[in-house]
């Protein structure tokens, strides 16, 4: 699971939950791949994403501090910060591990890089 799909995943359908995101995220296994640095695509993107959500999600799975915690009004001219948010959002997979709600803690799975958010006929 990308850190780009994290981004955007909730929990909301769960029974009783009003916001379930962000989810956190549990890692067990990361990879890093190599995939192309398409520099427009991610200037769009950026003003999609929650920042603090992606920031969270990047010091949980990499090193603390690796994206600055606010983004600068100039940040589509920095190529050096592009790149590392671009390496964040494309290049960093999770493998396994999961994904729990933040109100109810229920556990989501990641197996072989796809998050399982299926839910019981009891949880909707």
């Amino acid at each position: 699971m990308k850190l780009l799909v994290h981004n955007i995943l909730t929990s909301k359908c769960l029974k009783g939950v009003k916001v379930g995101y962000p989810l956190a995220i549990k890692a067990e296994e990361v990879t890093t791949s190599v995939v192309d640095f398409n520099t427009e695509f991610i200037q769009r993107i950026i003003p999609k994403l929650e920042w603090n959500v992606l920031k969270e999600a990047c010091d949980n799975v990499m090193e603390n501090g690796y994206l600055p915690n606010e983004l600068t009004e100039n940040y589509s001219n920095d190529e050096e910060l592009l790149k590392k948010i671009h390496h964040v959002l494309m290049e960093i997979e999770i493998i396994k591990g999961n994904l729990v709600c933040p109100e109810t803690g229920r556990s989501f799975p990641i197996t072989n890089g796809i998050p399982n958010m299926l839910l019981n006929e009891d949880e909707v």
